[in-house]
């Protein structure tokens, strides 16, 4: 059984830990109000600008090869990247676990239908997973998140374009954590290029007048939309991380005081032992002075 000193000392040692947790959670709690914020206004541009892209990806084909923008070129998917977006930090959870665990799903999957399959981690803890498991990775992008921007989405963007337009690759799949409430995130995974082609309702077979030209429309909004599509899937990500982590850090910090309620009442059961087995030995000391 462990001494009184012992017990004090691991009671001590879980109280300071409470107080980090207690912490970590609110400062996630603060986070995590202005990433959902941030996210909430830019999925509705997110979605619209991608339903407008899709509809100008179909009616490009009509315009010749002259208008197309290489980013909606559609080619057999023989060479395919998967960009796995994880956080730069731990301590949220199950929040990378699930991302990592859903990666090699694909990996194991998919593997097969492609000549090559190479990965892109943007977070640190993505790229620290497969360089120790030897998994020659093409693209890392580490720390990210700290202080996060625009311009790092466009970054990213700009350096899978290079490598589509080059045909280093075919096809470009995102593999990130979406937000939906601080205790749940869903695991998604998107095309990101080609810009996938929408099918038009019925009727609509109208066509736009474009200013100054067709080509001119796609050369500024297709890079845009692709930046854009990586930076919803930052925010996106950055709350669900937010999320995790506040609730994991609520969750160890209930434990501690489970814990510190336990070790208390064992404790006060060594304690009162101790005080038992003295009053014993000195009654017994006393009837042996007697005999």
């Amino acid at each position: 059984m462990a001494s009184l000193r012992e017990i004090r000392k691991r009671v001590r040692s879980i109280l300071s830990t409470q107080k980090i947790t207690g912490a970590m959670k609110l400062v996630a709690a603060s986070k995590l109000r202005r990433a959902q914020n941030a996210i909430l206004s830019v999925r509705p541009y997110a979605n619209e600008l991608g339903a407008m892209l899709q509809r100008l990806a179909t009616r490009a084909d009509s315009h010749g090869s002259e208008a197309a923008h290489p980013l909606l070129e559609m080619r057999e998917p023989r060479r395919v990247l998967l960009a796995v977006m994880t956080s730069d930090r731990g301590l949220c959870g199950a929040f990378n676990i699930n991302i990592l665990r859903q990666a090699e799903h694909f990996i194991r999957e998919h593997g097969s239908r492609f000549e090559k399959l190479t990965i892109a981690t943007i977070g640190r803890k993505g790229r620290d997973y497969f360089t120790k498991r030897k998994v020659a990775t093409l693209r890392n992008y580490p720390n990210v998140f700290n202080e996060l921007g625009y311009h790092k989405a466009t970054n990213i963007a700009e350096g899978l374009c290079q490598d589509f337009i080059a045909h280093d690759l075919d096809a470009v799949y995102l593999l990130y954590n979406e937000f939906k409430s601080a205790m749940t995130q869903r695991v998604v995974v998107t095309d990101l290029l080609p810009i996938v082609h929408a099918e038009l309702p019925i009727g609509e077979d109208i066509d736009y007048i474009y200013e100054p030209n067709h080509s001119a429309v796609l050369n500024l909004l297709v890079p845009r939309y692709v930046a854009t599509i990586i930076w919803r899937a930052l925010l996106e990500s950055s709350a669900a991380e937010h999320g995790a982590r506040m609730t994991a850090m609520d969750t160890a910090t209930q434990n501690a005081k489970d814990l510190v309620s336990r070790l208390t009442l064992l404790y006060n059961r060594t304690r009162q032992a101790a005080i038992t087995r003295e009053l014993m030995e000195i009654v017994n000391g006393a009837e042996a002075l007697k005999g």
